[in-house]
């Protein structure tokens, strides 16, 4: 089954009960499902079916999960697509590693499968297909970021943005001035998740604050301690 091109989920797991477990989850949720086994598998399947979120193990034989997410991200044929990683790791340190090798998301393994649906839920609705109306260029000082082309400059830097770094770029530029704390970017930018025990967004900030600045442009992200984050000039 193939589907819509902007629902296809490709599962990569090498754990056949659970990876039948998704896939019967996820294709009774509505979505067009296709499965591997392990990491090649993954990069192949990735390139031939094209889904538009990707939910990856991150212990696979072949390929870890962090190589198939690097190799993904490297091609131009599949560097756009949403990855989620699922691990038996909850240390900080993994969550990070996984972030850093270019996933969007992170879920510890065992995890509920209504929690799994929100967060495909939330990915789907970041990706690149829905983007603001065409010609709606958001500007602040000499930061410009275009929805609909995905382009986003500081004065004649062009700034080179991972999928999620641009959504949360993009979320700080529709609320110019606004301290948005830590729970507010979680809904708006990640489709919800526990400020208590994430700290997803103070490492994508981190990110996205790096890149901004990577010419030695005036800070434009700032912390508001104890409170959040604001995007102003």
């Amino acid at each position: 089954m193939d589907g819509r091109p902007d629902q296809r989920i490709l599962v990569v797991d090498d754990d056949e009960r659970l990876a039948a477990a998704l896939r019967r989850a996820l294709e009774y949720a509505g979505y067009p499902v296709a499965v591997a086994r392990d990491g090649p598998a993954a990069l192949a399947s990735a390139r031939a079916y094209r889904p538009a979120l990707t939910i990856l193990d991150l212990m696979l034989p072949g390929i870890d999960g962090y190589g198939v997410c690097r190799a993904l991200r490297a091609d131009p044929d599949t560097a756009g697509l949403m990855i989620l990683m699922l691990t038996a790791r909850d240390a900080t340190a993994d969550r990070i590693d996984g972030l850093d090798a270019g996933a969007d998301d992170y879920l510890v393994k065992p995890f509920d499968h209504g929690e799994l649906l929100a967060r495909v839920r939330a990915l789907l609705r970041r990706a690149p297909a829905g983007a603001a109306p065409a010609g709606t260029v958001l500007a602040l000082a000499d930061l410009r970021l275009d929805p609909a082309t995905r382009e986003v400059y500081r004065a004649e830097r062009a700034v080179e943005l991972t999928a999620l770094e641009f959504d949360l770029l993009h979320h700080f530029l529709r609320h110019p001035r606004q301290v948005l704390g830590r729970a507010q970017l979680l809904a708006g930018v990640w489709g919800g998740g526990n400020p208590a025990t994430s700290n997803v967004v103070d490492v994508y900030v981190g990110y996205l604050r790096t890149k901004l600045e990577s010419g030695g442009e005036p800070r434009l992200l700032h912390t508001v301690r104890g409170v959040g984050y604001v995007l102003r000039g």
